[in-house]
């Protein structure tokens, strides 16, 4: 029986052990708030095949409280079916823009 207890006490001390390490690894990698503005840049086309997913993974990642960034469309010749899926991804989430794939840069640099 105490063989049994100290397996337990082990994997509860690994998983702890990993636990926090998961924790630290994620606030390292994070952009803080005292640094500059971060962005993610989803570049569309076309229908927008991927665009949702894309735009909800980071959605998912940002819902995080250490993960602070803004989310950029950039559009690159969407057409009115991928401009209907930014436009419905546009009125369900905050923090999340459109840009027209020539303008980027200006966008990105405050422009």
């Amino acid at each position: 029986m105490h063989a049994i207890a100290e397996v337990l006490l082990a994997l509860l001390a690994a998983a702890g052990l990993l636990a926090l390490g998961w924790v630290l690894m994620g606030r390292l990698v994070s952009p803080s708030a005292g640094g500059g503005a971060v962005y993610a840049v989803v570049p569309a086309s076309g229908g927008g095949e991927h665009l949702e997913q894309d735009v909800k993974g980071l959605l998912w990642l940002r819902g995080g409280e250490p993960a602070r960034f803004t989310i950029v469309i950039a559009d690159n010749g969407l057409d009115p079916a991928g401009r209907a899926v930014a436009a419905a991804l546009l009125a369900e989430s905050t923090g999340l823009v459109i840009c027209p794939g020539e303008r980027l840069g200006a966008y990105l640099l405050g422009k």
